[in-house]
């Protein structure tokens, strides 16, 4: 992973910040005597019910590979992919020492503890390929919003975190003067949701980039809070976004999403380079889906604790350094990818996606075996639209199959 992240600093070096994100997964296995497995919570189960599935838990961290300036689309990138299982729970007739070294290390490898080590390594790393100057803006779920993640957070990192929408939150406190300990946390502030509710607090009117295109989005800010998950250590900076209207067709009536409650470690941050961090996020989500669907992440069936650790890790780098070339390829050419199967409703394409990189791969490898031209093959094709007319009808079936 870590040639991975070299060229992600390489093609983010005119940025002024490095964004990255992280999040869990869980991979689904089958097998009771694979190390690290347990059983979890189904994120995908319905709400009114809490399904268990067996399998192991990683923590991926992506670095964000903008397409433009900001407010543009960007692509998430794999640097790192940590196997974080959970400690096993010792026997009913265990002793008293075994039992209290189940609690220190059910402590060690707890999620957020294990993702501020993350953190922490990935700011390590940077300041090794020399860029010690740039600000690290990470961009969390409300699983890493919590103390062991705040009050642990090094230096030269901004923390951008989803909140509840009924934590406490505290003002500044007062200027004091005389004798006596120092408060730290001043007055009760209204909740979140309190805060998006009242006309005290004004809305703002920022552009960011979302679900394929520019959106105007209001939010409220309120600067120079303090919450005590977070300690006295940050001054944070919460921020609200008012849900987006949206229609399903053309004329239905319009739906809305749910808000969503922000806070950040850096209340100097431009708002705009916040907001579009956060959404940005959503990026690694895709990762997690396209690496286990599309590249088989966690398929091998292996049971070495080496090979059960690394194997999916490397599936992620394979998954990181493909789509680093497609970003350099296709970043400054008009070069397309090999046309799209005929039955296909046609459409102007905005995002090379990973299908289709997948598929221009084994276009070039079967384009060897058989013997032809893949540059001529692609001219073709896309001189000749029509199904009547289409001069390679039986040559382009392979190259548009897909898994």
């Amino acid at each position: 992973m870590k040639v991975v992240q070299t060229n992600v600093l390489k093609e983010t070096k005119i940025y002024n910040h490095i964004i990255a994100h992280m999040d869990d997964t869980i991979i689904k296995k089958a097998g009771r005597h694979i190390p690290g497995t347990a059983w979890r919570r189904d994120p995908l189960g319905p709400a009114f019910h809490t399904n268990f599935i067996w399998g192991q838990r990683f923590i991926q961290v992506s670095m964000a590979l903008p397409n433009d300036d900001m407010p543009s689309s960007s692509r998430a990138i794999p640097v790192d992919f940590y196997h974080c299982p959970t400690v096993a729970k010792p026997k009913r007739n265990a002793s008293d020492e075994e039992v209290s070294q189940y609690k220190e290390a059910k402590k060690k490898f707890k999620l957020s503890e294990q993702g501020s080590k993350r953190i922490k390594l990935l700011r390590e790393n940077l300041d090794k390929n020399g860029v010690r100057d740039k600000q690290l803006i990470m961009s969390v779920d409300g699983s890493y919003s919590n103390k062991e993640v705040l009050k642990s957070l090094p230096q030269r990192v901004t923390l951008i975190g989803r909140i509840r929408k009924d934590i406490k939150l505290f003002k500044l406190p007062d200027n004091q003067s005389g004798k006596g300990r120092k408060r730290v946390y001043g007055d009760r502030l209204e909740t979140p949701e309190q805060i998006r509710q009242t006309d005290q607090c004004k809305w703002k009117e920022v552009k960011a980039w979302a679900a394929g295109k520019s959106h105007d989005f209001n939010v409220k800010i309120v600067d120079n809070i303090r919450w005590k998950s977070a300690g006295e250590k940050h001054i944070l900076r919460l921020v609200v976004i008012r849900p987006l209207g949206y229609r399903l067709t053309k004329g239905s009536r319009m739906l809305y999403r749910k808000p969503a409650y922000l806070i950040c470690t850096d209340t100097k941050l431009d708002i705009q380079t916040l907001l579009q961090a956060y959404l940005w996020r959503w990026e690694i989500e895709v990762n997690f889906r396209e690496e286990k669907s599309m590249l088989g992440c966690g398929q091998a069936q292996v049971r070495n604790p080496n090979s059960v650790e690394l194997f999916p890790a490397f599936i992620a780098a394979a998954y990181s350094l493909l789509h680093i070339a497609s970003y350099r390829a296709y970043k400054k050419s008009e070069n397309s990818t090999i046309p799209r199967a005929k039955w296909y409703k046609k459409k102007p394409q905005k995002r090379i996606t990973t299908g289709d990189l997948l598929n221009n791969v084994r276009a070039h490898l079967y384009s060897k075996s058989l013997g032809l031209n893949f540059n001529d093959f692609v001219n073709e094709q896309f001189l000749t639209r029509s199904l009547q007319n289409g001069k390679n009808p039986f040559v382009s079936a392979p190259f548009c199959v897909r898994n």
